[in-house]
């Protein structure tokens, strides 16, 4: 998966991108492959199964008695599903993980897997909405099941809301101003488009716009399919659905996703827990840190696949 600001920057540099017919490319395949640790007879969960680049390196370290759960709420994702018996797709967000591991008779797993962000397709896909480089209607939605999309966002979350999340999910210089100027352009149209919204908010843009426009998409569709939220109930899940010496892996694209992981790598929640009132001590995590730094791609990766500059990998195994 990639960010939204390096989709930009690639584009904006004239660095190639994936080839046509390339769903995403996988970023930190050798790395993550390293970090599971994978047992040939082991059950697997890749989370976020997108274009199968990470589910296929699995598999191909598995043996008959193995198995790959696979969780990806985008529909275009199924189209990438091998046909390996071995393999289970589960077309729903990973945020009801252990639902569906329950469902499929597998309540605790070997490894878990989670490479977050949006894959290069949906960047690509110009009515997906995601991309700043095209004209689309303002969606942004993961899952088109799901009913909010970034236009209704725009078009119906008061000041105080909007402002909250470019300043929280997007670290927009101006949130303050740019959700005020919102709420005074839809008073007198809707915003139903890309260019649209651009072109409306144009005259408070601060710096670079393509950094700007990068950031405020960012912080939208954070909002449109609650990243963060999905991200901390999968985080929480995946503890109690880890086999004792477990692997989870989690390849994170901007500040607030890792610094969510790393927490809960430390601490097993998302926020550090307070102490112990009469004993100030806190409870021992279940988890052992296994990369002390996050790994990020080298120069040869990025050299081929510039989209992997903002990855950040974490790997901890269930003690």
């Amino acid at each position: 998966m990639i960010s939204m600001e390096d989709s930009n920057k690639i584009e904006d540099s004239g660095i190639a991108t994936n080839q046509p017919g390339d769903y995403h490319i996988p970023v930190l395949l050798q790395e993550t492959i390293e970090g599971l640790a994978i047992k040939p007879d082991g059950v697997y969960v890749d989370c976020t199964f997108g274009g199968g680049g990470h589910s296929r390196e699995i598999l191909k370290r598995l043996n008959d008695n193995g198995k790959l759960i696979v969780f990806d709420q985008d529909e275009d994702a199924r189209k990438n599903v091998p046909d390996d018996k071995r393999i289970i797709f589960v077309a729903q967000n990973f945020r009801h993980l252990q639902k569906f591991l329950r469902l499929h008779k597998h309540n605790q797993v070997d490894g878990i897997l989670a490479d977050l962000g949006v894959s290069s397709h949906q960047f690509d896909e110009a009515e997906r909405g995601f991309s700043t480089r095209f004209d689309a209607a303002l969606d942004m939605r993961m899952d088109n099941r799901q009913p909010v999309t970034a236009a209704d966002i725009l078009n119906t979350y008061t000041e105080q809301q909007l402002h909250k999340i470019f300043e929280k999910y997007g670290e927009v210089t101006n949130s303050k101003t740019l959700a005020k100027t919102i709420i005074a352009i839809r008073a007198i149209a809707l915003f139903k488009t890309i260019n649209v919204f651009k072109q409306g908010v144009q005259a408070i843009v601060k710096g670079n716009p393509n950094k700007y426009f990068a950031q405020v998409f960012q912080a939208l569709r954070i909002a449109v399919n609650d990243e963060m939220g999905a991200l901390e109930e999968m985080l929480q899940q995946a503890v109690p659905a880890l086999k004792p010496e477990g692997r989870l892996v989690v390849i994170s694209f901007h500040s607030l996703e890792d610094r969510m992981v790393k927490n809960f790598f430390k601490y097993a929640a998302v926020q550090e827990p307070e102490a112990d009132d009469v004993y100030g001590t806190r409870q021992e995590c279940p988890l052992k840190i296994i990369s002390k730094k996050p790994v990020t791609a080298g120069a040869a990766e990025l050299k081929i696949n510039p989209r992997s500059r903002s990855a950040k990998l974490r790997i901890a195994e269930k003690k």
